[in-house]
């Protein structure tokens, strides 16, 4: 009997090409875009999963008012040491550290920038990165040790065994690259891209301390370290952030460390959550796994429309198999094996569409995903899938097939289809409601990306770039001086961070007047040099920029939001300020500009002269045209100063554009996605259009036969559904822009949600549901009449 089922399923199907390839290709896409999406938001959940200790690993966050948005994923250096040893309930620490170093290889004229981090010897013990080579609970036996990715180890060292090899490694000091001989005392397995970490080599965190005037045993004002804690299983991490605070004032008493406040964020957090627990990527999660519900929805969908639109045409084909025996239970089972068959097939057609796309969707993404068939999750999904379309798309056609009445089937009456078809409009609204409301997310989010990278920042980023000095640290005037003179460079600045991403912070300024709610007052702070505001085109409110002479460490900068926030009363020029526990003098007022993320507000901050902080970073402004004779000149001179390491710049437009890449990857995936979402939207009209043609053959004929026009046929069959299509307007123009408005609650700085981008969603789709429609209604309409009459 199965096999009787089987064979007359795919009969049925040979039989009827069209409507076959439909619903199998529109399956088959269905499926390979849902799972494409459903890679992307396992892997985003995925994120640090890999720790075997992960449920007690948790990052230190400090803030110094919990109810404001500075939060720092940062601690001090010695609290890790002291909480580790005085809090029970914490079983290790680990503390981090970006290096900047170079490796070089002895006797190697080839020069790798790799990305580096400084660890504890806890490394191990927290985080379960597999140590192929080495001794995990002794990782560096002294500080000159260091430890090798097996990419860098394979990159550096071929087929040769690198345990014990001497590299050469440049480090940042504090006014020049100061080199030194490392011993590799152990190979680590590459780090996995849904890891919060990256590093291709590891070195002893010990070997800052040589780095740090004084050490870091008393830096507790340095909030600059990443930190990780190791709590016991019993541990209440609310209770060891009160603890680690209390050490910390126990340490050191400063007014400013009474409101401190530390926060332990699980690991398993850290990629979606900011720092204060809030969602920071969780929500673009769920619309990506909305979107691959919706999308398998309108797949479903389109089932039952198509399947329904060919019940006109199997009617007399049910009736005969009933006259000739067959019962219902006979007919539920042959159409639900039909069901079955076309699930089969679009499976296997969307694992190849699937296996075919992953190099491209990977590119565009910026993953390095792998899509498996071993994958449990892969066959849930399908599983899933199946059970939808045989509840959904297979017992209703069955049930509604089964049920006919030969006698009447074979007269043509057939109850139930044509008159009570509330069920199947019903599904079109459902469909275009999805799309319109798709058609308005993508307008939205494209225009947020592009006002972001599109909106004016206070400072000019084009055709600047920039790169960490090294050894021009010592000659910064003598090289600045050297490259002015190039053609291609109109101006070279240097300061000690990057503008687009200030990461500094202090709360030691005091001023006259503070109020006593500001004790905990933090502020952006950036060391520069005289020519940074011209060279990076930021504008004065009020006063005068540096001068390029020694009094300049006796002034300061302030932007307008700190004077805001300061509430400092005019004049502010000229007033006197303790700076980082010297006394400075308002200079200048800088009009505000943009120097982090746009999902944040523009915070206070202050630019000084300080000798005491290397301004690492040389900033070059080029003439559009001479970007390269400019590279080249900054190139020739860097094989003169630092011809051990590489020329590594970036722009700064590229630099900011950095900042959103998650936001930008996800936006373009979002766009291909509602794109192939509509388009199979339009599968579902065409069914319903296709079914209507079919129940009104007859009508059709006659009409025509009578006079009736063509056009005035494409209106009889196309103006119901077209009616169904403004009713999706009035579902999905309210729901647009509720959800929209929920996403652009991420940003501080947004777009405005305009009635012109709900008119072109509007329009872009009743002109797709037109073409589809009035399409197959004009193919009706032309049909010959004679035929449509004669075959009664």
């Amino acid at each position: 009997m199965i096999r009787n089922y089987i064979k007359t399923a795919f009969r049925t199907l040979v039989n009827n090409k069209s409507y076959s390839a439909i619903n199998i290709v529109g399956l088959a896409v269905s499926l390979s875009t849902a799972i494409l999406i459903l890679l992307w938001v396992w892997d985003e959940l995925s994120f640090d999963s890999m720790h075997s200790k992960s449920d007690r690993i948790y990052q230190l966050s400090t803030t110094f008012d919990i109810t404001s948005a500075n939060v720092w994923r940062v601690g001090p250096p010695p609290l890790a040491v002291f909480g580790s040893t005085e809090i029970p309930g914490i079983e290790a620490a680990c503390r981090f550290s970006n290096s900047n170093a170079t490796i070089l290889k002895s006797g190697d004229n080839r020069k790798f920038n790799e990305a580096g981090l400084n660890v504890d010897s806890s490394f191990f013990q927290l985080f379960d990165f597999p140590l192929l080579q080495g001794n995990p609970q002794q990782p560096f036996p002294d500080k000159n040790s260091i430890i090798l990715s097996r990419t860098l180890a394979e990159k550096y060292f071929g087929s040769q065994d690198p345990m014990g090899q001497t590299v050469q490694v440049n480090l940042d000091g504090p006014n020049a690259a100061v080199r030194q001989s490392c011993r590799v005392v152990g190979v680590m397995g590459d780090i996995p891209l849904n890891s919060s970490f990256d590093a291709d080599f590891l070195l002893p965190f010990a070997l800052l301390e040589d780095q740090v005037a004084g050490g870091l045993s008393e830096q507790w004002g340095n909030f600059g370290y990443p930190t990780y804690f190791l709590l016991e299983a019993h541990a209440n991490p609310n209770t060891v952030e009160k603890q680690l605070a209390d050490i910390h004032r126990a340490n050191n008493e400063a007014d400013i460390f009474k409101t401190l406040v530390y926060l332990l964020q699980p690991l398993k957090d850290v990629h979606l959550y900011n720092a204060k627990g809030e969602d920071a990527g969780m929500q673009q999660v769920r619309i990506f796994a909305l979107i691959a519900g919706i999308i398998l929805l309108i797949a479903c969908i389109n089932y039952v429309n198509l399947v329904t639109a060919r019940s006109t045409r199997r009617s007399k084909e049910v009736s005969v198999r009933k006259v000739v025996g067959a019962g219902r239970q006979h007919l539920f089972w042959q159409f639900i094996s039909e069901s079955l068959v076309v699930f089969l097939i679009a499976t296997v057609l969307a694992i190849g569409i699937t296996y075919a796309a992953m190099p491209l969707y990977n590119i565009l993404s910026g993953k390095e995903m792998i899509f498996s068939l071993v994958d449990s999750r892969v066959w849930l999904l399908f599983g899933g899938t199946l059970l939808v379309i045989v509840l959904l798309a297979g017992i209703y056609p069955a049930l509604m097939l089964s049920t006919f009445q030969p006698a009447q089937a074979l007269k043509g009456i057939l109850p139930g289809i044509g008159k009570n078809n509330g069920f199947r409009r019903a599904l079109v609204v459902v469909q275009f409601s999805c799309s319109i409301v798709l058609i308005i997310a993508t307008i939205i989010i494209s225009r947020q990306l592009d006002y972001v990278r599109n909106k004016e920042l206070g400072y000019d980023k084009e055709n600047v770039f920039f790169f960490n000095q090294r050894n021009f640290l010592e000659r910064f005037d003598a090289v600045r001086t050297e490259l002015e003179q190039q053609p291609g460079i109109l101006g070279v600045s240097a300061a000690s961070g990057n503008i687009s991403n200030i990461g500094n912070g202090t709360g030691d300024i005091e001023w006259e007047g503070k109020p006593a709610n500001m004790a905990n007052f933090m502020i952006n702070f950036m060391s520069v040099d005289h020519k940074f505001l011209d060279v990076m085109g930021l504008q004065l409110a009020a006063g005068r920029a540096f001068t390029g002479t020694p009094a300049d460490s006796n002034y300061i900068l302030l932007n307008e939001t700190a004077v805001k926030q300061m509430e400092l009363e005019e004049p502010v020029v000229g007033k006197s300020i303790s700076f980082r526990n010297n006394a400075r003098t308002v200079a200048g007022v800088i009009k505000d500009f943009h120097f982090n993320n746009l999902k944040l507000p523009i915070g206070p901050c202050v630019f000084s002269v300080d000798r005491n902080i290397p301004l690492a970073g040389m900033y070059v402004r080029t003439s559009g045209d001479g970007a390269d004779q400019a590279i080249a000149a900054v190139n020739k001179l860097w094989q003169q100063y630092n011809g051990e390491f590489g020329f590594d710049y970036q722009f700064m437009d590229e630099s900011f554009d950095k900042l959103y890449k998650s936001d930008i990857q996800a936006g373009r995936l979002f766009n291909v996605f509602a794109g192939i979402a509509i388009l199979i939207s339009c599968l579902g009209l065409f069914g319903l259009v296709t079914y209507t043609a079919e129940t009104k053959v007859k009508e059709i004929g006659i009409r025509k036969t009578l006079g009736a026009s063509v056009a005035n046929i494409v209106l009889l069959i196309s103006k119901d559904f077209l009616k169904l299509v403004g009713i999706s307007f009035l579902i999905a123009f309210p729901l647009g822009w509720w959800m929209m408005n929920k996403w652009l609650d991420n940003y501080v700085y947004r777009t405005d949600i305009e009635w012109w981008m709900f008119a072109v969603a509007g329009f872009a789709a009743f002109v797709i549901a037109a073409l589809t429609v009035c399409g197959k209604s004009l193919r009706a309409a032309q049909e010959n009449p004679i035929r449509a009459i004669r075959t009664e």
